[in-house]
């Protein structure tokens, strides 16, 4: 251990080139691992503190009017860091800020070796939720007194860094010399730290019993489970009893449990279903305890019948949650024991014999595919799944990761030294095994359409946010290509003249030399290239051409173009076409190419090393091609009116961003064929599956059999007539006249307003980013004290679980949120009093989809807007309204701008497929006084 010292600033902003300063500094001088000096001042800035700094930080200008300025203190500021490693939590923000402070007094700037904590703990603890201090602080219990405090702030650094040094100690010789290959490239200067670990393994031996070091790369290895049960099986009615009686297991199993009577109800629908081998759809509303309610009676119908029982989700999130949360409750209430195994798609699990090759790449690497490199490396010291959603990888380690992942190594020889160490075929093997298999929705319709299986064989199925298997299943009965997808394939294939795949061919064998030398690869290469670039600008711009009825503005900020087949007869679409085909035929002469070095390659009378995965490499190669030439015949060379295709540009991108897609109008024939007729009984549940209470809607979308099916609806247990109240403003201008600035007005006013009232703790939810961007805007400019935190999604940065802990982690903040913030978002207790609902969620009658079905449905002879766009309206609406109230002691008002939920026919389908809840329909400042009262 050296001599390290940490330091932390509070400043008045970000930028001390544009007059922001120091207002006070916290260091720690660490000495062999033990705090030897602490430093602390608050310093005069001479300018005022902004209301906002001073909520962030408890500093205010009455604090600082008496403190010494810098000017009096950096001499001895700058002496602390002597001979030291320079330490922080973000090095390039405090110690740039420290010796611009430093420079501006006639000082010279610091220059010594630096550690940045940050990046320290991105390498060294790749599994952390996140790497603020104060979530890593939580992660590993460091005591953390005041929060944005200089001094606190460094003392928690401190014992962090401290923390990390010691994990380099536990660490094999193998990833230590790894490490040391890639630290000139990165930030933290930690060449002598990695060095004495280094000289300390040289006399060590360096495996520890956990870890096994295969080919220069040390692995967790994993502990084989062989329990053997005997557990004497009770009847489903007996374990019922044993699990929901009023002290029975589930009440010590759970940290504040709460009864919920419709959990059983759920559990024995369950159970009746799979009996009788029917279907069943059960809409369980929130508060029910649906996971706990679904996973006793697969447990129990695994168990008994010793057969595999499928559960799927829709996101990886959730499959993640029932890992982690529910099936370690599960398992503490089941008197027998279960193997569970959590199966995901290629896409998620890293490629051991990808990343070898790219660890001994002599390709020098940016600084994020290095901090990536670095990461994954400690990660597989602590792995035994391979799965990336386990870490966060920075932006393009996102991309690189894409070159190392199982998809992307094609076939593995089962011969081949790491078949037996794959993250994804231990998986497959795992869930062989398996008495429940937990996937998601995407591998689960992937497993439906794919010609052999990626799912063990099973006849019983449950699928959780069952509001969501149309989509999904449709997005994969469909396609998409675009530009930067396939310009990423021919830039990885490369050329003669570059360091990239092609060329490594080219010089390791001379067979492959003289055919790409004889075929001219370089210059059909080109041509494909620029082929490609020009089809997809002339895409662009034939989408920019056609009038502004016939393409919308979505929420990602793309214009959107349905292509209907039956209009397209012009010039221009003709021209497409030809540059379809131009296209396809430059891809297929690239596949030709390929294919005889590939026959050359196999016939050779010996394998050279690596052989066997050059042809892999070629075949997976070829396979990408033909899927894109494929893909194209369908979307411009094949006429099909099962399928809706259309065409998404980036209005502000590049002139060839674009986004071809295609999916079929109807998915409920391919549904009812390929999954409900094939298996015994599927399980359909979520929070949101009815309309007034019916489930036709859900029913006919899907495919499902009515004369064979269970339906069930299971009502909270939350007393939402005394928790909730719903108020609807009579005197908001009209959007349809045109007024749409002035509605924006109106309902930032009612924000702003209804903020005062509740504190904050608001979440307004938009059906549109481009009103959410106005509003966010507006509320700027009413709040000049900046006395609510406004969080957006889209604009303040981080993804949709960062920005919901953000929202909490202020005392007065509101949440602004759009599309994915409808669901899934869960702000329990007193963090969440009041939802704003801005319009009701229909879908624009232009969206691509939206446009086919409803044209299908006029063809049948029926009214789109009842069958299609109210149904879709008011689920989700109701996944909307399952936002406020998460437990049974929450309370709070929804504020629903949209007076059409009152005035229009449809209205009452609204309010009657929710909870019976008081409703006020009353002017804006009545509404608002209502609220201060109530709450």
């Amino acid at each position: 251990m050296r001599k390290f010292v940490v330091i932390d600033l509070e400043t008045s902003g970000h930028t001390p080139s544009k007059g922001d300063r120091i207002i006070e500094i916290g260091i720690v001088v660490i000495y062999e691992g033990k705090v030897i000096k602490e430093y602390s001042s608050l310093i005069n800035p001479n300018i005022s503190i902004s209301t906002f700094i001073t909520n962030l930080t408890g500093i205010s200008d009455e604090d600082v009017t008496s403190a010494p300025t810098f000017a009096e203190v950096g001499e001895e500021v700058a002496a602390l860091f002597d001979d030291a490693f320079i330490v922080a939590h973000n090095v390039p923000f405090d110690l740039g800020f420290l010796n611009y402070e430093l420079e501006a007094i006639g000082l010279k700037p610091l220059h010594q070796k630096v550690i940045d904590t940050v990046e320290l703990s991105r390498i060294l603890l790749p599994q952390a939720p996140g790497f603020k201090l104060g979530q890593l602080s939580e992660y590993l219990t460091l005591h953390h007194d005041d929060p944005h405090r200089a001094l606190s702030d460094a003392n928690v650094t401190g014992k962090l860094l401290i923390h990390l040094l010691e994990k380099i100690h536990t660490l094999p010789y193998e990833t230590i010399f790894q490490l040391q290959e890639m630290e000139n490239r990165l930030m933290s200067d930690l060449h002598p730290v990695l060095e004495q670990r280094i000289d300390e393994l040289a006399f060590q031996p360096s495996v520890r019993d956990d870890l096994e070091v295969y080919r220069g790369i040390a692995l967790k290895k994993e502990n084989k489970d062989n329990k053997v049960d005997e557990s004497h099986l009770m009847s489903f009615g007996e374990l019922l009893d044993d699990i929901y009686q009023p002290n029975g297991s589930l009440v010590t199993a759970m940290n504040k449990y709460e009864d919920r009577p419709g959990q059983r109800e759920m559990s024995e629908t369950i159970f009746d279903s799979f009996q009788s081998k029917k279907n069943a759809v059960i809409e369980a509303e929130t508060g029910t305890g649906k996971s706990i309610a679904y996973l006793i009676p697969a447990a129990y119908q695994a168990h008994k019948d010793k057969e595999r029982v499928v559960i799927s989700t829709h996101l990886t999130q959730l499959q993640t949650q029932l890992l982690e949360k529910e099936i370690p409750v599960l398992k503490s209430l089941l008197p027998f024991d279960l193997q569970i195994a959590l199966i995901k798609g290629k896409q998620h699990y890293l490629s051991l014999k990808r990343f070898e090759k790219e660890l001994l790449s002599t390709q020098q690497d940016n600084y994020d595919i290095t901090l990536t490199k670095a990461i994954i490396l400690i990660w597989l010291t602590e792995t035994i799944t391979g799965d990336i959603d386990e870490i966060q990888l920075p932006s393009s380690g996102q991309k690189f990761f894409r070159r190392v992942s199982t998809e992307s190594e094609g076939f593995i020889d089962p011969k081949s030294p790491w078949f037996n160490r794959s993250f994804y075929q231990k998986v497959r093997m795992k869930a062989q095994k398996a008495d429940l298999i937990i996937t998601n929705h995407s591998l689960l319709c992937t497993d439906i359409t794919s010609e052999y299986s990626l799912l063990p064989s099973y006849q019983k199925l449950i699928i959780d946010e069952a509001h969501h298997l149309e989509a999904t299943a449709a997005k994969h009965f469909g396609l998409k290509l675009d530009y930067v997808n396939i310009q990423y394939l021919l830039n990885q294939i490369g050329t003669l003249q570059d360091g990239d795949w092609i060329k490594k061919l080219n010089d390791n064998y001379s067979a492959v030399k003289n055919i790409l030398e004889g075929n001219n690869w370089d210059k059909w290469w080109q041509e494909t290239k620029n082929e490609l670039d020009d089809f997809f600008r002339f895409l662009f711009s034939y989408v920019i051409d056609q009038h502004s009825t016939e393409i919308r503005l979505n929420d990602t900020g793309r214009y959107q173009y349905r292509v209907d087949e039956e209009k397209e007869h012009t010039k221009k679409w003709n021209t497409i076409k030809e540059m379809s085909t131009r296209l396809s035929f430059d891809l297929r002469d690239l596949i030709h190419i390929l294919s005889t070095i590939q026959r050359e390659l196999a016939e050779s009378t010996h394998f050279k090393n690596g052989q066997h995965d050059d042809l892999e490499e070629i075949k997976t190669t070829i396979d990408r091609l033909q899927v894109i030439i494929d893909e194209l015949e369908v979307l411009f060379l094949r006429s099909d009116k099962s399928l809706v295709k259309w065409i998404e540009i980036e209005a502000y991108g590049a002139k060839n961003a674009v986004y071809l897609f295609s999916e079929p109008v109807d998915i409920s024939t391919i549904l009812r064929e390929r999954l409900f007729d094939e298996k015994e009984s599927v399980i359909l549940t979520s929070a949101t599956l009815t309309m007034k209470q019916s489930f036709k809607f859900i029913r006919e979308r899907l495919g499902l059999n009515e004369n064979d099916l269970i339906e069930k609806k299971i009502e909270s247990p939350f007393q939402y007539d005394t928790h909730v109240q719903l108020m609807v403003p009579n005197d908001f201008p009209d959007i349809k006249h045109g007024n749409q600035e002035d509605f924006i007005y109106a309902t930032c006013e009612a924000i702003y307003s209804l903020a005062e009232v509740t504190n904050g703790r608001m979440l307004v939810l938009f059906t549109s980013y481009d009103m959410l961007k106005k509003s966010n805007n507006i509320l700027k400019e009413i709040m000049v004290n900046d006395e609510f935190m406004i969080i957006a999604q889209g604009i303040s940065s981080g993804s949709r679980s960062r920005l919901k802990k953000n929202f909490q982690a202020f005392d007065k903040a509101i949440l602004l949120g759009t599309s994915s913030f409808w669901e899934g978002v869960d702000i329990p207790g007193s963090d969440l009093s009041c939802l704003m609902i801005v319009r009701l969620p229909f879908q624009p009658p232009n969206h691509p989809i939206y446009e086919a079905k409803s044209n299908q449905i006029k063809e049948n002879g029926k009214n789109p807007f009842m069958e299609l766009s109210l149904p879709n309206a008011v689920i989700r609406f109701k996944q909307g309204f399952g936002r406020l109230i998460r437990s049974s002691t929450d309370r709070g008002v929804v504020f629903i701008c949209d007076e059409r939920i009152i005035k229009a026919r449809y209205g009452k389908y609204f309010t009657d497929s929710i909870p019976n809840i008081p409703i006020t329909y009353n002017s804006t400042q009545k509404l608002i006084q209502k609220t201060a009262e109530w709450l």
